[in-house]
């Protein structure tokens, strides 16, 4: 008798001993055998494969090029990603679900992972021929392929979210999530120092460390410094995907056909949402995420774009920017999961959203000639801090310092968000309630950027638009108020 476990206990993980066993087995969350230590470790460190691409393409290098050089016009430019994004949204929006319940029928995560991971590193490697003026691929074929690597992205994230409660035991949820935000924001930080050393600062600064021309024949003239993020995220992906699939136990599959597991998973959609006042808790919660969740996204998308309008902030200091916010980030990771597993999930989020709210305040005080909104400052008369080629002044300096943290706590919201809904969805339906969760991260993306242009366009004011998202952050943090952190019971 290899041991015995005891499913009796609820959620809390308990050690079951047998006569003559070494050693006791340790449950995950749902009731099942845990991942030892290197399946749990090998399913945070997909984190660390599939984030890169948010840092790089969709943040700081791949959609700044797009947006100006590609297009060719800011404006037209990021109308056009938004659009993008919109149309990746309302896909996610309509299929998430759907994919999170046929998990849950069919059983195994791992297969699907792997679909989706074929999908995403070729589409995502063809960026590299993303040229100015359409000498490559064309507008709309650059469309296509960001809708499809978005849509794939989000889907493996279903299925590797829904993963966490039966990798990891109760009292480590909160712990392994974070860590995974926390590698996923040091892959991406690693290779923005590497490109930032290899292919940006030579022949900007007379550093010996740094080369004297970009690495590899890179020519930053074509702009192939820009263009390589493609095929740098799409081999990094590939390659750090390889111990989740290898290592971390998958979910035990139920030998169900495909074409049953989706009817039966549509069934089981159409079934829950019918159900939704039994699942008011969650709803609520999903609900109020839906706000925050907005609102963090768009201090993320925004906080670079205010930065660059008020203070002329150029590409080189964009990037020391984005790799300074991602130490942060890795740091948020962490502090997520400890708020997680001391305070638990609810007053982990809370204080991140406060947070949050607190530091955009702080940011939006800034600008060059002031700081703190009464305090004045003469860039004419005051001397640069530093010789360096950015952050010369002190608000720059304080702007920066503000975001940071601001950077620390969206992560560790991020992380705190995910283990909330493990901990409050049916095991049952774990994977069909990540696929909501999905739904209610996409679903109204395009809330964010909407209000802070709107705002932007009446009051005539970069500082007021950028202040608009307080509003989505003050919505979701009343929403939490009203959530409590206890689990659904299933229905069938």
């Amino acid at each position: 008798m290899v041991g015995a476990v005891d499913k009796t206990a609820g959620d809390e993980p308990v050690r079951v001993q047998v006569p003559g066993q070494a050693s006791a087995q340790l449950l995950s969350a749902t009731g099942d055998h845990a991942a030892n230590g290197l399946g749990q470790w090998s399913w945070a460190i997909f984190e660390w494969a599939r984030n890169p691409y948010v840092i790089l393409i969709t943040i700081y290098i791949f959609a700044p090029y797009f947006s100006s050089t590609v297009v060719g016009d800011p404006v037209r430019g990021q109308a056009i990603w938004g659009n993008i994004n919109g149309i990746a949204g309302f896909f996610i929006a309509c299929l998430g679900p759907v994919l999170g319940a046929i998990a849950d029928t069919g059983g195994k995560r791992k297969p699907w992972i792997a679909f989706f991971i074929a999908v995403m590193v070729p589409a995502i490697f063809m960026l590299w021929w993303a040229l100015p003026g359409g000498e490559g691929l064309s507008i709309l074929t650059i469309a296509a392929l960001i809708v499809l690597i978005a849509v794939a992205f989000e889907f493996s994230a279903v299925f590797h979210n829904s993963m966490l409660p039966a990798v990891a035991p109760h009292e480590r949820i909160g712990f392994l999530s974070g860590l995974g935000l926390a590698l996923g924001n040091a892959g991406a930080l690693l290779i923005l120092c590497f490109m930032l050393w290899a292919f940006m600062l030579p022949g900007m600064v007379p550093w010996g460390f740094i080369p004297d021309s970009p690495l590899f024949g890179i020519d930053t003239a074509a702009h192939e410094n820009s263009r390589v993020a493609g095929p740098i995220v799409a081999v990094w992906m590939l390659l750090f995907s390889l111990p989740l699939l290898l290592w971390t136990p998958d979910v035990k599959g139920e030998g169900v056909p495909v074409g049953t597991a989706i009817r039966r998973g549509i069934g089981s959609v159409v079934g829950t949402v019918k159900k939704l006042r039994h699942y008011r808790n969650i709803a609520i919660y999903l609900g109020a995420r839906m706000f925050y969740n907005d609102g963090k996204t768009a201090v993320l998308v925004f906080g670079g774009v205010y930065a660059a309008g008020v203070f002329g902030w150029d590409v080189l200091t964009l990037t020391i920017y984005g790799i300074v916010l991602s130490v942060f980030a890795v740091a948020g990771g962490f502090f997520g999961g400890w708020l997680d597993d001391r305070f638990g999930s609810k007053r982990a989020i809370l204080v991140s959203i406060g947070g949050t709210c607190i530091g955009l305040v702080f940011a939006i005080s800034m600008t060059p000639t002031e700081m703190f909104f009464f305090l004045p400052y003469d860039p004419a008369t005051a001397p640069p801090i530093w010789d360096l080629p950015f952050f010369r002044t002190l608000p720059e300096l304080m702007y920066l310092i503000v975001v940071l943290i601001i950077a620390i706590c969206i992560t560790a919201a991020y992380a705190n968000s995910r283990t909330m809904l493990a901990r409050i969805a049916p095991v049952s339906k774990m994977s069909e309630f990540f696929g909501i969760y999905a739904l209610s991260g996409t679903a109204t993306a395009f809330l964010g950027p909407l209000l802070v242009g709107v705002a932007t366009h009446y009051f005539q004011s970069q500082r007021l638009g950028f202040a608009s998202i307080l509003v989505l952050l003050g919505i979701g943090f009343a929403g939490m108020m009203f959530v409590k952190e206890e689990r659904a019971e299933a229905i069938d």
